[in-house]
């Protein structure tokens, strides 16, 4: 049996001024797009997928497109629980520039947005959400001032940097057209977001798409597998998880 869940692109009541960036949020409401769940028995047939889940005791990312959907989710949680301390900490409207606190709010809400939204899709189509969604995560910054604009900047740069390379990694991973679909869609949104914070750090400079990114001779961005974010983005998520059936 299929477990469905039915999403339409909308853009949402608070993106309707004028943003510095704009896109069109993903609403889990009507049917412009539908992502189908695998049929269970097909998904457990094959020794690449692993429903997510608590193995041995620690929830694991589980493997196939499942495990790839849970990988995003992990990482959307972490960029949207950073921007939102980002937008909400007392130096907000003073140690930001203007510009900053435009771009740093879209950037807040789009990524509230793809952290719901995978988090909505995943309940509807995993055979068992009450054990195989992957819980809130908790995430520790270490010394991170978030009213310094310096940090939060640098950081922010690391984050969607990682974001990119994460999601431009998985994508040989996925094998449902629908679901490869979407993340080209949120990956392009993360390439804007990063090349905005690359922009705040150096205006009018080439480094919004630099050669630390963007390869000079292949015009390509950087790839990266999951073994290689994730010790990255475990450097601010202190709930333990492992991602064992992810390469």
């Amino acid at each position: 049996m299929k477990n469905v869940v039915s999403i339409q692109e909308v853009n949402p009541s608070f993106t309707n001024r004028r943003n510095f960036l704009k896109i069109s949020g993903l609403t889990l409401v009507g049917t412009s797009l539908l992502l189908a769940g695998c049929n269970n028995d097909d998904y457990e047939n094959n020794p690449a997928n692993q429903f997510p889940g608590v193995r041995n005791g620690v929830f694991d990312l589980g493997g196939g497109d499942f495990g790839v959907l849970t990988y995003a989710y992990a990482l959307e949680q972490l960029e949207a629980d950073f921007y939102t301390k980002v937008v909400n900490s007392s130096g907000f409207t003073t140690n930001f520039t203007a510009q900053d606190q435009a771009v740093l709010t879209d950037l807040y809400r789009h990524e509230v947005i793809h952290r719901e939204f995978f988090k909505t899709a995943l309940t509807g189509a995993l055979p068992d959400p009450n054990t195989q969604l992957l819980p809130t995560l908790a995430f520790d910054y270490g010394t991170l001032n978030f009213s310094n604009r310096t940090q939060v900047l640098a950081t922010a740069k690391a984050l969607e940097d990682t974001g990119v390379a994460a999601y431009n990694g998985a994508g040989k991973l996925i094998k449902s057209p629908d679901y490869l679909l979407l993340a080209g869609k949120i990956v392009s949104v993360e390439a804007r977001h990063a090349s905005a914070i690359r922009s705040l750090i150096n205006p009018n400079s080439k480094d919004f798409a630099g050669d630390d990114v963007v390869n000079g001779t292949t015009g390509l961005d950087v790839a990266s597998n999951p073994s290689q974010i994730l010790p990255v983005a475990g450097g601010f998520i202190t709930t333990n998880f492992t991602a064992q059936y992810l390469p």
